[in-house]
């Protein structure tokens, strides 16, 4: 038996669990997202469009992980299910993603904006290095300079923080999630209440849909709405350690799903209520990196300069909630690896004082240090949702390889309109990775690379687990 000092503990409450949702979904996109999308598809209609539907695709998703969640309720998340479903080489591929991409590319991409929105309240704009590389014909801008730095010790604080306990982790979330509820709450009452040029005519406005884009643009801009939900799988990778988690699972899913597609919805309402779409356009993006966030044009409207700062110091605290729930439930994947003997054997330890995988987020702060100085947050954030979404999409299709593989299995909660709903979420996922493929080629090719990389390390853990085995025959 393993010594219980080695072992995970449950300690999440269904508070701390909803929170944990809410959490780590709420962070950066809502504040950010909506003025790439504008440039992407020309009309406040179609913007809103890309949120809903994005929206709905994210509730398909967390309706269809419940199921998962309730029947597995392993630290690990997804790398469970599809272990489970499909065998050992998807899921180490899976993990290897969430290492190399996903979780990495995620943290490091909240880094950054956690210096962008500093920056409005701090000067902070020093560059030491800056250059432009042209790759297949697409430019990427790369810097260097206080910003990075800052991103930087973001991320090593934040991880430092959740290698003291998740119980700890929990409280913490708590704490921002309420705070990023109550900045959004604030510039939406503020400028539905208070705006006084505000008009509902900001609606109709807009320079047209993008000729020659179609669905295809209203697919990238569906990408940069599905940054701002993605978060909602992230819950289920801290099952082990969540009280009564067939209980507790689904429903922190469904309920805290629910709350997240309420504010967003009101949240960019209010941002085209309140600003002209020219104003929406020119907001902090790739192409406008001096502007000011979104979410800061709009409180101005009602708020002096100095009133806004204080609103962005709240959008501040909402970036750091979204980096310290990110860094709580991802490190559980490789750690659920290296358990399984498919990583490295010290990354499956856990501290004897604080029972956190200590080692699996020194590793996870380490990469996302690096790729928080490699990209901007537009190209990161690309980036991670390609690469996520293969494996969404993969995740979401184990529902149906279950029920036929583990018929009997109890399962505390089934999934709502099935088989509709997780059919409707696989398609819709693969169309989005091959949209994200003719849209965004140098991030998806990255991605798929990188992804590709892991191989030759999934056949050298596999050599290890035979080996012992080997030996003992001789």
């Amino acid at each position: 038996m393993t010594d219980a000092k080695h072992q995970l503990i449950r300690s999440l409450t269904f508070t701390s669990t909803t929170s944990l949702v809410i959490g780590t979904i709420i962070g950066t996109g809502i504040f950010l997202k909506t003025a790439v999308m504008a440039q992407q598809v020309g009309t406040p209609a179609l913007v809103l469009a890309a949120w809903v539907v994005a929206g709905a695709l994210s509730l398909a998703g967390a309706l269809t992980y419940a199921e998962l969640g309730a029947l597995l309720p392993q630290a690990g998340g997804e790398y469970v299910y599809l272990r489970t479903a499909y065998g050992n080489l998807l899921a180490f591929l899976y993990g290897w993603m969430v290492v190399a991409i996903e979780a990495t590319g995620s943290i490091a991409a909240l880094g950054v904006a956690f210096s962008t929105f500093l920056s409005v309240v701090w000067p902070i704009d020093t560059v030491w290095i800056e250059h432009t590389i042209t790759v297949f014909g697409h430019e990427l801008f790369w810097n260097f300079g206080l910003k990075q730095v800052i991103a930087v010790a973001a991320i090593l604080f934040f991880s430092a923080i959740n290698c003291a306990g998740v119980a700890f982790g929990g409280r913490v979330q708590l704490v921002f999630t309420v705070a990023r509820l109550l900045a959004i709450v604030l510039v939406v009452a503020g400028v539905f209440i208070f705006s006084e040029n505000a008009t509902w005519s900001n609606l109709t406005s807009g320079f047209g849909t993008v000729q020659g884009g179609g669905l295809k643009a209203f697919g990238a801009a569906m990408l940069a709405a599905l940054w701002a939900y993605n978060g909602w799988n992230n819950m289920p990778m801290v099952a082990g350690e969540v009280r009564n988690p067939g209980r507790n699972v689904p429903r922190a899913l469904i309920v805290g799903m629910l709350i997240v597609l309420a504010v967003y919805g009101l949240a960019n309402l209010a941002y085209f209520y309140a600003l002209p779409f020219d104003e929406v356009v020119t907001s902090s993006s790739t192409a406008y990196r001096s502007a000011l966030p979104l979410a800061t044009k709009a409180a101005q409207t009602f708020l002096s300069a100095s009133g806004a700062k204080f609103v962005t110091a709240a959008f501040l605290l909402s970036t750091m909630g979204a980096l310290q729930g990110v860094i709580l439930v991802k490190a559980r994947v490789p750690f659920a690896m290296a358990r399984d003997g498919l990583f490295f054997s010290r990354i499956g330890q856990v501290s004897r004082s604080t029972r956190v995988p200590v080692r699996a987020i020194g590793l996870e702060a380490l990469w996302a240090s690096v790729l928080a100085v490699s990209g901007s947050f537009d190209q990161l954030t690309d980036f991670v949702i390609f690469a996520a979404w293969i494996f969404y999409g993969l995740t979401a299709a184990s529902v149906f390889v279950l029920r036929r593989k583990m018929p009997d299995a109890p399962r505390p909660y089934r999934t709502f309109g099935y088989p509709i709903v997780p059919l409707i979420f696989v398609l819709v996922a693969l169309w989005l990775v091959i949209n994200t493929l003719q849209t965004s080629p140098v991030e998806s090719g990255t991605g798929l690379l990188l992804i590709v990389l892991g191989l030759p390390l999934h056949f050298y853990f596999q050599w290890k687990q035979r080996r012992p085995a080997s030996r003992h025959a001789t």
